[in-house]
Order: C-alpha cells, then sequence, then structure tokens
C-alpha cells in the first residue's frame, strides 16, 4: 500500500470502534446485572421481614417466640440465605409486632476492584 492511499484505507475500523465501544458496553451491562441483585436482595429481605411480623401477630402458635420469629424471617426470604441473627424483632413495639433486618451486598465488582459492601435494611410493623 502506498503511503498516499493510508487516510482512504478503511480495513480494520471496525476492530478500532469495537475496542473503545466494549468496556462502555460491558460497564453498563454488568452494572444492570448489580442492580438487579441489589434489588432482588432488598425484595427477599423486605418479604422475610413482613411475613415474620405477621405470622408474629396472627400465628401465635408457630412464631410464639422471638427465636422462631426470627428463623420464620429467615426462611421466608426469598432468593437468600441470611441467618436468623440478622433479624431483630420487636414485640412491644407501638405500632404492634415489629420485625426489622440488616444484610451486607457484597457488590460483585469487589472481586476486582475491592469496593466496599453496602448495607441493607428492611422493616416492618404489623398491628395487633
Amino acid at each position: 500500500m502506498k503511503l498516499r492511499q493510508l487516510p482512504r484505507d478503511t480495513r480494520g475500523s471496525a476492530a478500532v470502534e469495537f475496542a473503545v465501544m466494549a468496556p462502555l458496553f460491558l460497564a453498563l451491562t454488568l452494572g444492570m446485572v448489580e442492580v438487579g441483585l441489589l434489588m432482588w436482595i432488598q425484595l427477599g429481605l423486605q418479604h422475610g421481614v413482613e411475613m415474620a411480623a405477621r405470622c408474629a401477630t396472627i400465628n401465635t402458635t408457630l412464631c410464639n417466640s422471638n427465636t422462631a420469629i426470627q428463623n420464620f424471617a429467615a426462611q421466608n426470604a426469598y432468593g437468600l440465605n441470611p441467618a436468623p441473627a440478622s433479624f431483630t424483632v420487636n414485640t412491644a413495639a407501638a405500632c404492634g409486632n415489629q420485625v426489622t433486618a440488616s444484610y451486607s451486598f457484597n457488590w460483585l465488582t469487589d472481586y476486582f476492584f475491592g469496593s466496599s459492601s453496602m448495607g441493607l435494611s428492611a422493616g416492618s410493623c404489623y398491628p395487633r
């Protein structure tokens, strides 16, 4: 190829465009996966505390102690396997039976970049 023809040569332009856009596309895709996972975990925590607060009020034979309520909440946290100790129970709350949870969400990018984890919390109160 002659030097004068080099500015008009378009071979390899697709590879250059891909090299420029691929990191952005992958970052956006990974970000959407992370946010979806975060929302799923928050939903699972919220479901667990809502069901446990309701069980503490309505089904007193199954949820008759704080330990039983915590175990019930951990079992009903869909998609998660939290320790029952991550749920706290307050049966003497002004609003009724109150169940709260705290959970540490580890980002997928922690393994690559070492970023910090995020604390999630959920709470529910069911009236007596």
